[in-house]
């Protein structure tokens, strides 16, 4: 089969920039998810010893902070994983649209399949995402409370 890049290869590299471009804006994405991910294992951490130290009147207000720092860890692994699997499904439709095109396979429901999984995907990271930052905005409220009812001796 004699392919023309102008007549053929080229409309099928048009729609397939579109998948690109998804990719593109999720590994973005990701890579502020993971950044925020190591965050909260860095306070984690950090807490954890502090829970270790503590003394009794500390310690309730450390371990409150510790549970909502692991929700947290669990909620950021959440959207890690919806979004690598959105940018996993970018990547089949790059490959399904060129296997549509070069091979002449009428692939268009998996097409519509994979970029309707995808789109599903990145809304489900995208929540989970902003349920984290509810979150830590919870934790901070607990903070700054505990900090208006001791304020430092001086």
């Amino acid at each position: 089969m004699e392919l023309s890049v102008s007549e053929s290869l080229l409309p099928t590299i048009q729609l397939s920039i579109t998948p690109v471009i998804l990719i593109t804006g999720l590994g973005s994405l990701l890579l502020t998810m993971t950044n925020r991910m190591g965050r909260v294992v860095d306070r984690t951490r950090i807490l954890a010893g502090q829970a270790r130290a503590a003394g009794v009147a500390d310690r309730g207000h450390i371990e409150t902070q510790l549970r909502i720092m692991y929700r947290r860890a669990k909620i950021v692994r959440l959207a890690v994983t919806l979004g690598a699997a959105s940018m996993f499904c970018s990547g089949l439709l790059v490959i399904a649209i060129f296997g549509n095109a070069v091979l002449g396979v009428n692939l268009a429901t998996g097409i519509l399949g994979l970029f309707v999984t995808s789109i599903v995907l990145l809304l489900g990271a995208l929540g989970a995402f902003l349920r984290d930052i509810f979150l830590s905005l919870n934790a901070l409220g607990l903070e700054v409370e505990r900090a208006l009812e001791h304020p430092p001796a001086g």
